[in-house]
């Protein structure tokens, strides 16, 4: 089982600040890779009642121990008063693919 590498989901208002995101985490060689699926509908708890809204979704893949680098330039970079910002680790992938997330981000 393979639990250094991480996909990291965050939500942002728009396909804009996905990439405005996803470039600053690129650019910190933070981040392998980031996909941004210009539209998904979100439902969810805020203040009290339920909410919704459209929004985009970053899939990020990176390693474990960036994590917190990569939640603050998340944080620093985002609207949202409490964004999503979650990781779940890798259990399997093809080496070729995890030995390009390594040379791809800070060692």
């Amino acid at each position: 089982m393979n639990t250094q590498h991480i996909v990291v989901f965050v939500t942002a208002k728009d396909q804009q600040q996905a990439r405005t995101i996803s470039q600053k985490l690129l650019e910190a060689k933070l981040v392998a890779c980031v996909n941004i699926i210009p539209a998904v509908e979100s439902w969810f708890w805020w203040e009290g009642k339920v909410d919704q809204s459209q929004e985009a979704m970053m899939v990020i893949k990176s390693r474990r121990d960036l994590f917190p680098q990569i939640f603050k330039v998340v944080k620093a970079a985002h609207s949202y008063q409490v964004p999503e910002i979650i990781a779940l680790p890798l259990v399997e992938g093809s080496a070729e693919y995890l030995r390009w997330i390594d040379e791809s981000v800070q060692s």
